[in-house]
């Protein structure tokens, strides 16, 4: 049975070496699903598959858009569908791992047709923010949505100037456009989780952060500098680290707080995944446990 292998788990826990692990036992192809390791360039900040890590096994959607460039869930789902069936011809199995919640539920689920928004558009609705604060877009949403108004977590920017612009760009409320019906996929899918015991995670976390410094963060969030107002830079990592080049903060404070924020990441992934019963959960704290031998048992049905 063809089968997509979805290898899932918050940030730092180790998805990227046990996917390739996994991968290189199945001999099987690797589709990202990460909305920041699509970006060419960001490769420090978003933990990207080293060069020599690609070579592992071949991988899809890492690194092939211009930060510049708009992209959405949507248009994950309707091109990672369209690739799996294509590796479908030649493979059983095709891997899928990553930790963008909205990109996994895409091709799981399906996601509603929402309209690619015009790069002038996005300009305004920023500029607004920028000018005006997050209680301007609030209130156009508030008055062009109300029902979605009253769901939307209104302390979180990104989720509300997402909204607004595609009441602009529809011409229609955000929340008409939200069916959440699921769509049934021609192939079978399997979840597996990657968790670890939290304060092993938050370790990891704090000691990846150290060692992406040392990798040259700091360069890589400056040469992205000038760009800082993309959303595709709108990213834990960088922002704290613009934040740090606007003489807001020093260097050290920006570092504490990029660890901050990926943990907060982490446990928000986590929340999210916890919710989806359709997972099997694998704890990398348990060194008893062999981890590809799990995953074939579950791929065989055996657990």
């Amino acid at each position: 049975m063809k089968t997509l292998l979805v290898l899932l788990g918050p940030t730092g826990v180790g998805k990227t070496e046990w996917s390739l692990r996994i991968a290189e036992t199945l001999g099987c192809p690797i589709l990202s699903a990460d909305s920041r390791q699509i970006y060419k360039g960001m490769t420090i900040g978003t933990a990207a598959p080293a060069a020599e890590q690609l070579l592992r096994a071949p991988h899809h959607f890492v690194g092939i858009l211009q930060p510049e460039e708009y992209y959405s869930a949507s248009q994950f789902e309707v091109e990672a569908v369209t690739l799996i069936g294509q590796l479908f011809q030649t493979h059983q199995c095709v891997v899928m791992t990553g930790g963008s919640m909205l990109y996994i539920d895409a091709v799981c689920h399906g996601i509603d047709e929402i309209p690619t928004i015009d790069e002038k558009l996005r300009r305004e609705v920023y500029a607004l923010y920028q000018t005006e604060g997050l209680d301007a877009i609030r209130s156009q949403l508030k008055i062009l949505d109300p029902q979605f108004y009253n769901e939307v977590d209104l302390k979180n920017p990104k989720r509300v100037i997402h909204a607004l612009e595609v009441c602009l760009m529809a011409g229609r409320p955000y929340s008409s456009l939200r069916t959440s019906q699921r769509k049934e996929r021609p192939f079978r899918i399997l979840k597996a989780g990657f968790r670890r015991d939290r304060s092993e995670l938050y370790d990891r976390i704090n000691k990846r952060v150290d060692e992406m410094i040392k990798q040259g963060l700091v360069e890589e969030a400056r040469h992205f500098y000038p760009q800082r107002h993309l959303n595709a830079l709108n990213t834990v990592g960088y922002k704290e680290l613009f934040d740090h080049f606007d003489g807001n903060c020093t260097l050290e404070f920006a570092i504490e707080k990029i660890k901050q924020h990926s943990r907060n990441y982490a446990r928000k992934q986590m929340t999210w995944f916890q919710k989806d019963r359709e997972i099997h959960w694998i704890n990398l704290s348990d060194e008893r446990l062999d981890v590809v031998k799990e995953v074939i048992a579950l791929l065989s049905g055996k657990v």
